[in-house]
């Protein structure tokens, strides 16, 4: 079944959204059918800032990823970041009633539920509730319970909570594009699916995501996610401090930065200078390009240095809390020359850049395999895993037309077939196959899958929205 599941993500982010349709080929690989991608207009720093602009940049990378692809998207799931996001730790336990029996799926549900109840700051919700750790009647360090005996379970959870108002204003531009919401998930945690490898995850690494409004921090640490943060600055700042700095406009300022920019400014020499064309007729502006990476570097070690504070709080110091594995930079601002090596100087810890190919089929896009699409590609492989049929192949539009048929004198000659009405037929058969259900197979039965307390959140922002009107 998950082989022919069609699954999307979306991802709404400061400078892009990307809308992006993949499936799993015969090897386990995720093959992209489609890639749409448009410019965000209505996003500031993650958080939507206007609902109209919003759809419209929606819209528009879904009806690219749709002509990229010839499947109509159905549903979507969206990244959530922004600089309301926070986590915290909370440790939880349930008295089981009979503790004869073993331990099941509904009381891990139960256990979640419990954390789903705690009491947050006015206007907040829980977005993720994450398990780490579980103990059965004080016996430490189980990771998987299912299957065991005991009376109290107990685990610590790590919990992301986010505003209420901001996640509700992402599934009203989903549902206003003509979308169904199919599941939220953090941004780092989709960035993190997409370029990290178990391995890195068990010997403990932490990922910084630079995007064009936020970094986003997810540390991980034999295996489970143990702190997630986002600081409101990325590439846009950069840009801005660029823009400030060598007057001239913003469109300028990014290709600057994007053509010739460098974190490390020893790397130029005094003479290297760039011209830019003046605006209206005016006289060409020259710029050093020891000066712009100057300009670029003052800013990411700012930004740097309030991601290694987050690692420092985690406790990395710590000899138990040790990441071994180190830095993993994605995101579009991971192009940027020079960053890992400025990221090594700063913190003293071994740095790679992240890109998303790992996991992608052979024959895929090289551009898809940039960490700019890190988030997207961690989205479908998180949609892939609920077993969605997000998208539909639009046969309707390839069916050809049908010839009309006149009656015709009849005439004894030799009839020869005619190859295009066999092409034809050959063509609807196509059709019809591709409308038949693949299997009469009870889905009921076939696609029991557990409704965790996520599902049924996910439902309730889509009452929510439903009875907003």
């Amino acid at each position: 079944m998950e082989k022919d599941s069609i699954a999307v993500g979306l991802d709404i982010g400061t400078t892009k959204i990307v809308a992006m349709i993949g499936r799993k080929n015969e090897y386990g690989k995720l093959e992209i059918l489609g890639v749409g991608k448009s410019k965000s207009l209505g996003v500031a720093r993650g958080v939507v800032n206007n609902i109209t602009q919003t759809i419209q940049s929606i819209q528009e990378a879904v009806q690219d990823a749709e002509a990229d692809s010839g499947y109509k998207i159905n549903d979507v799931v969206v990244g959530i970041a922004g600089q309301h996001i926070r986590s915290i730790q909370h440790s939880d336990y349930i008295s089981r009633n009979n503790p004869e029996e073993v331990i099941g799926d509904a009381d891990i549900d139960l256990l979640i539920n419990q954390v789903h109840k705690l009491a947050m700051l006015p206007g907040e919700e829980i977005i993720h509730v994450l398990p780490q750790e579980f103990k059965i009647d004080g016996q430490n360090e189980i990771k998987e319970p299912i299957g065991m005996y005991g009376g109290r379970l107990e685990s610590s959870f790590h919990v992301v909570v986010g505003q209420a108002s901001s996640i509700r204003n992402v599934g009203r531009c989903i549902k206003s594009s003509g979308l169904d919401l199919s599941g939220l998930t953090l941004e780092p945690l989709a960035s993190a699916d997409a370029v990290l490898s178990q391995e890195e995850k068990e010997a403990g690494v932490a990922l910084i995501d630079i995007g064009g409004g936020t970094t986003d921090l997810a540390i991980f640490k034999d295996g489970i996610i143990r702190h997630t943060a986002v600081i409101p600055f990325g590439g846009n700042v950069i840009t801005d401090d660029i823009k400030e700095g060598c007057s001239i406009i913003e469109k300028q300022a990014e290709l600057l930065k994007v053509k010739f920019g460098s974190a490390w400014p020893g790397e130029n020499k005094d003479n290297e200078i760039v011209s830019i064309p003046g605006l209206r007729g005016r006289e060409p502006k020259e710029i050093s390009l020891k000066n712009l990476s100057k300009i670029i570097h003052a800013r990411v070690v700012e930004i740097i240095e309030q991601v290694f504070a987050e690692i420092k709080a985690y406790g990395h110091e710590d000899p138990r809390k040790k990441l071994i594995a180190g830095i993993v930079l994605t995101g579009g601002g991971a192009n940027l020359k020079h960053i890992k090596q400025l990221v090594e100087y700063i913190t003293g810890m071994d740095t790679r850049i992240g890109y998303p190919n790992e996991h992608l089929a052979g024959n895929s896009d090289e551009e898809i395999s940039s960490p700019l699409y890190a988030t997207a590609v961690g989205l479908v492989m998180n949609s892939l895993r609920n077993h969605t049929q997000s998208a539909t192949p639009l046969v309707e539009l390839q069916k050809p037309v049908e010839p009309v048929y006149r009656p015709q004198p009849v005439i004894n000659t030799v009839v020869t077939p005619d190859p295009t009405q066999e092409l034809y037929e050959e063509r609807e058969l196509e059709t019809v196959a591709a409308q038949q259900p693949a299997a009469s197979v009870d889905e009921s039965t076939e696609k029991k899958v557990k409704r965790s307390f996520f599902d049924k959140y996910i439902d309730k922002i889509k009452d929510f929205l439903d009875n907003a009107e």
